[in-house]
């Protein structure tokens, strides 16, 4: 088949690297000019494993290519993806539909015969019916279908998460939508990956759903680490005693400061605001909103508790930026607030993460000095906090890190390390939701 796909950031990019894998022909639409010379130069403009090979591989071999030209992309495609952008809009919380409007009106204009127009971006419901309405306006003689088709990517392991998914979701309104969707995913079906089809409706609120509902599961178990803090539970025993439940299961049970990222922050709030504009309001997401962004503000307070009151004058290094590990994705990361708070405090921020320091530059006060490794951060520290749980940084010798600090003080956000061996190597230990160890 030939695939167009609108969009050359995350989704757009990981989804149309591996249509090309299963054998399509693929053509890339990227309105960046920077964006669109690196990805011909075959460099990657974000970090994800395994996708700069898979790009370059399918490119080789003519599979995936690249384009500016929407118009000459669309001619001749059975399916247009549109995998835009569609972050927070300002002032309201609604997602901005902007972009992906404008990329339906540009299809429109282009298409040259059938052709079943994808969602692939994350939008609110009823996205799917304005886009009919809109190509519909502009091009009343034109033949074509809309679907949606929500992806469900973690960054870090997206590659994986699309070749080998739990399922893949498709809302149509036709069979002759379904039949092109059919043969585009053929290669699920021979490892019978469920493919679920819905209307067009239940998709676009199924990827909303999906992330809300692990959002709540990270709130709740973050809520649970803090009352076990006061009654001397440990919240890791907690999380297993619930997660062996085969009715809660074990993943998003781990305790932290706070989801952030591209897509739960965002994805949240939009479902807040359309279940209200729908007299349908969600208390639980609203909550767990409200929940979140406190937290992420609250951890800063924790280091400054650890720090005896003060962090002024102090030197304080930060170990993880990125909101996850395995991704230089910075959008929402807790450590936005708790370095802007710390800087702001009057600490001296010295700070590493293995692939997010380039983007951390545009989003972190200016004075936080970017160290060449964990343990050159935490030359001369008087306090670490360790915010991401970047693999390298579980590996840190206790004993070596003490005699690299100047002071004491841990503050361990993610649990990444073990409380008897950091108490023993000499360490103010800090965990979240764990009981002080003498």
């Amino acid at each position: 088949m030939r695939i167009t796909m609108i969009g050359g950031g995350y989704v757009g990019l990981v989804s149309g690297a591996c249509f090309a894998e299963f054998g399509s022909e693929v053509t890339v639409v990227e309105a960046d000019p920077c964006k669109l010379a690196a990805l011909r130069d075959g460099r990657m403009p974000i970090y994800e494993p395994g996708l700069e090979k898979l790009v370059q591989e399918n490119a080789a071999a003519g599979r995936l290519a690249f384009s500016g030209d929407l118009k000459a992309a669309v001619d001749g495609t059975e399916a247009v993806f549109i995998a835009v952008g569609t972050p927070t809009r300002r002032g309201d919380g609604h997602a901005d539909l902007t972009y992906v409007y404008a990329a339906a009106e540009q299809v429109a204009r282009a298409l040259t015969g059938y052709a079943v127009i994808i969602t692939k971006s994350t939008v609110p419901v009823g996205t799917g019916r304005r886009i009919k309405d809109i190509v519909q306006s502009v091009r009343p003689d034109v033949d074509f279908d809309v679907a949606s088709n929500p992806e469900f990517l973690r960054e870090g392991n997206a590659i994986g998460d699309f070749m080998r998914p739990d399922r893949v979701v498709i809302g149509a309104e036709t069979e002759r939508a379904r039949e092109v969707l059919r043969r585009l995913y053929r290669p699920l079906y021979l490892i019978e990956a469920p493919i679920v089809f819905t209307a067009i409706e239940t998709a676009e609120l199924t990827k909303y759903a999906a992330n809300a509902f692990l959002a709540m599961k990270v709130t709740f178990i973050n809520e649970m680490a803090d009352l076990c803090e006061k009654v001397g539970a440990d919240v890791h025993d907690v999380a297993r005693g619930i997660g062996l439940d085969g009715r809660i299961g074990r993943k998003f049970l781990h305790p932290g400061p706070g989801y952030g990222g591209s897509c739960f922050p965002k994805d949240t709030l939009a479902l807040v605001r359309t279940a209200q504009d729908h007299g349908a309001p969600s208390r639980l997401v609203e909550a767990t909103v409200a929940v979140n962004d406190a937290r992420k503000s609250s951890m800063a307070m924790r280091v400054i508790a650890a720090c005896s009151g003060s962090v002024r004058g102090k030197t304080i290094a930060i170990l993880g930026l990125t909101f996850k590990p395995e991704t230089d994705d910075m959008r929402d990361s807790p450590a936005v607030s708790i370095v802007g708070r710390l800087a702001g405090d009057g600490a001296v921020i010295r700070a590493f993460d293995p692939e997010g320091m380039a983007q951390a530059r545009s989003m972190l006060p200016e004075s936080v000095t970017y160290c060449k490794d964990a343990l050159d951060a935490a030359a001369g520290a008087d306090a670490l906090v360790l915010i991401t749980e970047w693999n390298e940084f579980r590996a840190l010798a206790p004993t070596r890190l003490a005699d690299t600090m100047r002071g004491r003080v841990l503050v361990d956000l993610r649990n990444v390390y073990d409380p008897v061996a950091m108490r023993q190597a000499g360490f103010d230990y800090h965990g979240v939701g764990r009981p002080l160890v003498a």
